[in-house]
């Protein structure tokens, strides 16, 4: 098997999950508000539908770049609300189980698009070009947070495997970003980040006897990154105050700055 073989097992196995929770629900339960402000059940699998879809043309660009190159024209119109009007449009549109069948139709179909693209070629995206690899890492990222708003919503407490390091990974590695995105100075020390993953091992990156380190549970670090919850309701340790101030505005999906998670207990 190759990396895209053993990247693309893992996002259905995150996938398959988050299909299993919402296969059997009725109306009612497609339509139970989730934490993410005005979006239901159908509207997170319309946006993890839609994006997909939105990658297979990415996927595609290099044999049909005028696809692609229709989809960046409409996103220009509103690049802000470009995406999320993506998935609101979807949800209305479609009924529950169109909507499933939708859902799983763009993941067959990127799939193959992904297993197509040409070696060496790097896909365009809404932000820098990306590998087939790469995109799987970030569709596996989304995939992951947007169901954990979902078993939220409906009250179910969601599985956890290791394959949560690909979230990890991209967590540090949008470091950067997280204080670019907020019109901040990136801290020139760069953390030892040292995570214990749900299989007992752990994780690192960054350089051994680094004077800034962030330590801590994966999944905490990993929900933090995807804004799913406060920082004080985890238990990270940040040393250091360039690491300290990561962990404040910590944020590994592209776009403007997240509005993160309230902290559970804290006043109105």
């Amino acid at each position: 098997m190759t990396l895209l073989d053993d990247l693309l097992a893992d996002l259905d196995t995150v996938t398959d999950r988050l299909r299993a929770v919402v296969a059997d629900l009725d109306d009612t339960g497609w339509q139970t508000t989730t934490p993410a402000e005005g979006w239901t059940v159908a509207t997170q699998v319309a946006h993890l539908a839609w994006t997909d879809e939105a990658a297979t043309l990415a996927a595609r660009a290099h044999a049909d770049q005028e696809q692609w190159d229709a989809l960046v024209t409409v996103a220009m119109v509103d690049p802000e609300k470009f995406v999320d009007d993506g998935a609101v449009d979807l949800a209305a549109a479609l009924a529950p189980a169109d909507l499933l069948a939708r859902w799983d139709a763009s993941r067959t179909a990127l799939q193959a698009a992904l297993r197509g693209v040409p070696d060496g070629v790097r896909m365009p995206w809404f932000g820098p070009p990306m590998s087939p690899t790469s995109m799987v890492t970030a569709r596996f990222m989304e995939t992951w947070a947007h169901s954990l708003d979902v078993h939220e919503a409906l009250g179910l407490t969601p599985e956890h495997g290791d394959e949560i390091r690909h979230v990890a990974h991209i967590g540090v590695r949008t470091r950067g970003f997280s204080f670019v995105t907020r019109g901040l100075d990136v801290p020139a020390a760069e953390p030892r980040v040292e995570l214990r993953a749900p299989g007992g091992v752990t994780w690192t990156w960054g350089p051994d006897g680094a004077e800034e380190s962030v330590t801590g549970d994966a999944l905490d670090f990993c929900r933090l990154v995807t804004q799913r919850v406060h920082r004080a309701d985890t238990g990270l340790v940040a040393t250091g105050p360039g690491a300290d101030a990561w962990l404040d505005v910590a944020q590994c999906f592209a776009g403007p700055p997240g509005p993160g998670r309230e902290q559970q207990g804290a006043a109105s």
